[in-house]
């Protein structure tokens, strides 16, 4: 995969396996925290700078990305719309990384490359370019480019609608179901499509179906994946951003064949009953997705033809609200 070295742009100068052949998923490099944002149970965040400051921040993300859609729900849910700004990279990415262009520009400077917001950062940046990216326009620097805090700071640092994702007396139950769903279902779908042998990838696929099948048991009895189930949290979000990929591009690029989202019947339910809630469906767009993840990855996909199914409706009626808790309205 390509980085930056010292700032410098480098093609294949990354490796996606161990020698193993598993998947091995480089950590996040910018790291700090706004003020008042809370962080994970355990986690020290790095520095608190940054206030917590309307129009301040800016989101860079890419919406066939599910660690970028994680971002793009909380901002849209807790209506932070007009505090935070947002733009868009082109959703394939090539040789020279996330682009911008005509359609998506990048709206703070004349950047032709995500890479250019890393460097400006810092001009000796090593390693991955990737999104989401929240941008301080004060301090023209990254403040952090990893999603799971992201999310956390987006729900806990500012003011917004009153929808709380990360309600104190859940915090520790959220922590612990975003940790449980990352390996074997949020990255487990690239440990099995980036596996470099048999093992490796099916190692992987066992986990993710192990995992899915575990909750769909869980979601055959309530409605929401924390606590009680009544409350839509950031666990929900975090799974949401995979179900929603599975069937149109992890099922069948990165090989998880062994069963679709719409054939388990609470998962599917669940997976339209999050669509459907005010807020998260205008932050879809299957159109990027697919031509993202059919597009992009050569090595898996050297012909970049762009699968035209499943056709599936995620605006189907779902019986979800026959348990309890309600979907948050978002003004």
């Amino acid at each position: 995969m390509n980085m930056l070295v010292e700032g410098e742009w480098r093609r294949d100068a990354y490796e996606s396996t161990n020698e193993d052949g598993e998947f091995d998923r480089q950590e996040t490099s910018f790291r700090d925290w706004l003020d008042g944002g809370v962080a994970a149970a355990g986690e020290d965040p790095k520095s608190t700078e940054f206030p917590a400051e309307g129009g301040r921040y800016h989101l860079y993300i890419c919406r066939a990305c599910p660690w970028a859609h994680r971002a793009a729900m909380v901002r849209q849910i807790r209506g932070l719309e007009d505090q935070i700004t947002v733009s868009l990279v082109q959703p394939e990415r090539y040789d020279e990384g996330w682009e911008f262009s005509d359609a998506h520009s990048d709206p703070l400077g004349d950047r032709e490359f995500l890479r250019e917001v890393y460097t400006d950062a810092d001009p000796d940046f090593t390693g991955r370019v990737t999104v989401p990216v929240l941008w301080d326009t004060q301090e023209n620097t990254i403040v952090n480019n990893e999603s799971s805090e992201i999310m956390r700071m987006l729900d806990t640092a500012f003011d917004g609608n009153g929808v709380s994702l990360y309600p104190e007396d859940l915090r520790e139950e959220i922590d612990r179901i975003v940790d449980a769903i990352y390996d074997p279902i949020n990255n487990g779908v690239y440990r099995a499509g980036f596996a470099g042998n048999q093992d490796a990838y099916e190692n992987a696929v066992d986990d993710l179906f192990d995992a899915l099948d575990h909750w769909e048991g869980v979601l055959s009895e309530q409605r929401y994946l924390a606590g009680d189930g009544e409350r839509l949290t950031l666990a929900d979000v975090a799974m949401f951003a995979t179900l929603v990929r599975f069937d149109h591009v992890y099922h069948t690029h990165f090989k998880c064949n062994r069963r679709a989202i719409h054939e388990y019947p609470n998962l599917w339910g669940y997976t339209k009953d999050l669509y459907q809630t005010p807020g998260i469906a205008e932050t879809v767009n299957v159109d990027h997705i697919t031509r993202h993840y059919y597009g992009s990855h050569a090595d898996i996909n050297p012909t970049r033809i762009v699968a035209v199914g499943p056709d599936i409706d995620f605006t189907e009626p779902h019986s979800r609200d026959e348990f309890r808790g309600e979907a948050p309205l978002v003004e």
